[in-house]
Order: C-alpha cells, then structure tokens, then sequence
C-alpha cells in the first residue's frame, strides 16, 4: 500500500491517502471474488479491477464470503480471470462518504441533457459542467416529522387523470400496466404536459431501440428542454440498471432542494427490482417470493420514500418532488409482489387496462380501478360530487354493457340505469385523448360538468376550480 502525498488544495478531499490491492481468486456467475480487502472494505465499496487485456473495470461490493469479498461489476466481465489485480482508494474518515465515486456533480448544465447512471453524458453534446456540488445517489429519506406537507393540486394535462386521480404537488402515484399498454407514451405526454419547473425522467433497463424513439417522438424538443434523462439500457449490468433509478432520484432530490417544482417519472420499479433481484441472487441470498429476495422488498421504500415533499425550509416555501413510478404487472396479475408492495407504499394508483387499449381508447386508464388518496381533499365539494357520480355511472353502464350487447336491457325499468346506458359510453368518449392534446384540469371538470349536467341534489355545473392545500 502506498501512501500518496498530501496536498494543500482544496480538492484534496477527492484524492485518495494511499491505494490498497488485493487480487482476484474466482469468478463465477456474475460476481468476482477478491482477496486481500476485507480488513478495509464495506459493502457497497467501489474497487477497480484491471483485466487481463489491461482494462480497468468498475466493481462494487455486494457481500462478504468466508474472509472474502464478493464485487459485481458495471461493465462486462469479459476478461476477469483468477489472479487479476484489483485496487481500492483509501480516504480519510471524512472524506471516506464524500468520495468522487458516491455522488453526482448535478448542477443546472443536466437539464435538457441525457446522462448515464455515473452522470457521464450519452446525447452527444459535449460534457456536462463541473460542479462542486456531490448529490448522494443512495441518500436517506428526510425525516417524517421534518417534511413539508403535500402541496397545491398539479395539472398533469391528461384528462383522466385530473379527473378520477387528482394529484397534489409532492403526491406519489403509481402506473400499474401490463407490456404494450401504453406506459412509455403516457409517460412522454407527462413529460411535456406538467405544470411543473423540471421533469426528471428515469429509463430503468429499457430497450435501446426505444430510447432516441421515446425522446424525438413521446417527449419532443419541448418536453426535453425542461428534462433531465437517466437512462440504462437492458443491455447494462445489473448495477447500472439499479443506479439509474437511484441516480435519477439524486438528480430530482438537488432540484427539490432548491425549492423548485420537480417531476419524477420512473419507468419502470419492476425493472429495478429485477436488477435487484440479480445483484441479490449473486450475492447468495434465498429467494423468497417469487425468485425475490428479501433485500428487494427492504429496498423498495428506501427510494420511494425519498420522493414527495422536502424538508420545511422556515417561512420559505418548500420544494416538492411529485413522482410518478411505472410498474410492468406481469401476467396482468395486479396482486403479484412488487405490483402489491409499490401499492401499498405509494399515494396512489392508476391502472391502465389491456381490455381498455385493445378497444382503442387512449390513455386505456380504467377510472373504476385508479385511485389517489388525496382526493378529496385536493378538490371543491362541486368536483367531488362530479366525480363520485362520473364513476357510479361508469361503474353501472360497465354492468350493463353486455344486457344492451345482447338486447336484453329494456328501458323505463330503473331510471339511473337508463341514464347510465345513456351517458356511459359518452363518458368514455369524453375520456378519450390524443397524446398531442393538452387538457388543463379546470377545463377537464367544466367538461365533465356540462356532459353530466345538474346532478340529483341540482347542484350547479358550474365548476370553480378551488383548490385545497393542507
């Protein structure tokens, strides 16, 4: 080991005292077992492994093996063999935390940029500006107590969803779908259409295809222009894949801290538990549901948990960070774990219906399924009584919709089936949306006022667009 020499400047708190080797003695699967660290390490740990053809390679540690250290890398593991020499950077106890390896240099220069999960720039454009700024990419949740509360209702510009899933600033929803959906376009037109200050968009293990595809068509020039992309193909290693949403989540908590109004979209959670599920079946965990290991389900409320409000800032307004999180069901099972985990951690849930999208209806949001817990307490009592009487109508003509099929229904029999025979596929209708299409969330309710008109109680349609804030 040998020490390197002091250095007076500033920076010096990025430069290592001294570089420990240790020595690569088996490879199997995907991890790398090293000897000669585990007196110095930690799980967690980054050491660089120097291939056979003279390649350095990132690694990270993940579990310790009968006095060993077993280290995943970020790359490919092509030419690791037994032997091979592997290096970790000693630094200071304070400086141990604050490594050049364990933050992101974010700054203003991200927006419009896309970025890997390290926050080296894949777009082209020439590298990012240096910052002195270090954002933690596995950083704790603010405290509960210390929080700010949910902010004012955010126009999400989609009709649906300003409708039956009413969203607060800070607010955590969930999009639940099967493959083939519409996620990703959904996603896109949030993108743009979100009254928010950044949109920070998170591509967890998407295909590669689909990358140029979902920012030149779904975001466009406009949505990109206020975005900040963290992006890991499924072709990256499983770590790159699970830093891409911990890296996006870094990069949205810095522009939260400035008080600004951010937008975090993931897409999706089940990717990252996938990756998670790799690094933990290497480490030598039992899986336990599904071929999930526990660590899976200990790591989904770590990140979620960080989105939603900051922490209060005195007198002045605190920022807030409303996500929304993609979960691809498999099987269309909406019970099945992580789809089942995310919901009950989460504020909230839209379901996008396979049965809906094969119809031809777009965003294939079934309003009867999707939920969001802060209404109503986001919306006027007028909204309110709109949308519980929206979807009782909704939910019958659902039930009646294969009498009238068949010419079974007859009418006059009960005059609230009638009118939801009437009005249901109007409402449908109404639902409908083309994804270039905004729809501000006042104007949504007054359309659905007048499609309804007077409800029993006579109540005007008239809708005022009163906002709630706790």
């Amino acid at each position: 080991m040998a020490a390197l020499p002091g250095v007076s400047h500033p920076a010096a708190a990025t430069v290592p005292i001294g570089e420990l080797s240790g020595r690569v003695v088996d490879v199997s699967g995907l991890c790398v077992t090293v000897a000669g660290l585990t007196s110095f390490t930690a799980v967690g740990d980054h050491v660089r492994v120097q291939t056979l053809d003279g390649r350095d390679v990132l690694a990270e540690i993940v579990a310790f093996r009968q006095g060993q250290a077993l280290a995943m890398t970020y790359e490919s593991i092509e030419g690791i063999g037994a032997g091979c020499p592997v290096f970790f950077a000693l630094y200071g106890q304070e400086q141990r935390m604050n490594a050049v390896s364990g933050g992101l240099a974010v700054n203003e220069s991200w927006i419009g940029r896309v970025v890997d999960p390290m926050g080296q720039p894949l777009d082209g454009k020439g590298p990012l500006l240096p910052s002195s700024n270090r954002q933690k990419r596995h950083a704790v949740p603010p405290a509960a107590a210390d929080r700010a509360r949910l902010g004012p209702r955010i126009d999400l510009g989609v009709k649906a969803l300003n409708l039956f899933a009413t969203c607060r600033q800070g607010q955590r929803l969930g999009l639940f779908a099967g493959s083939g959906v519409g996620k990703s376009t959904l996603m896109g037109m949030l993108a743009r259409e979100t009254a928010c200050d950044v949109a920070v968009i998170s591509l967890v293990g998407e295909r590669g295809r689909e990358v140029r595809e979902f920012i030149e068509d779904d975001l466009g020039p406009e949505g990109l222009a206020r975005s900040v992309l963290v992006v890991a193909t499924s072709d990256s290693s499983a770590l790159m894949r699970r830093e891409a949403a911990y890296g996006a989540m870094a990069v949205a908590e810095y522009f939260r801290d400035q008080g600004k109004s951010v937008l975090l979209l993931m897409d999706s959670v089940t990717r990252f538990c996938q990756a998670l599920r790799e690094i933990g079946l290497s480490a030598g965990e039992v899986p336990a549901t599904r071929g999930y290991p526990p660590s899976v389900f200990a790591a989904l409320p770590r990140l979620l948990e960080r989105a939603g409000p900051g922490r209060r800032n005195g007198q002045e307004q605190a920022g807030q960070m409303t996500a929304l999180f993609s979960v691809l069901v498999e099987g269309d099972d909406q019970n099945e774990p992580v789809t089942d985990t995310v919901r009950g951690i989460l504020d909230g849930h839209v379901v996008l219906d396979r049965a809906i999208a094969e119809a031809g209806r777009y965003p294939a949001i079934n309003v009867l399924q999707s939920l969001s817990r802060s209404v109503p307490g986001c919306n006027s009592e007028a909204e309110n009584e709109l949308t519980v009487r929206a979807r009782r109508l909704l939910a019958q003509w659902e039930d009646m919709r294969d009498l009238v099929r068949l010419g079974a229904y007859k009418a006059g029999n009960d005059a609230e089936a009638d009118q939801a025979v009437q009005l249901g596929p109007q409402l449908e209708t109404y639902l409908m949306q083309k994804k270039t299409e905004h729809v501000p969330l006042e104007d949504a309710f007054a359309g659905l006022a007048q499609l309804l008109g007077p409800g029993e109680a006579g109540e005007s349609a008239a809708i005022t667009g009163t906002q709630a804030v706790e």
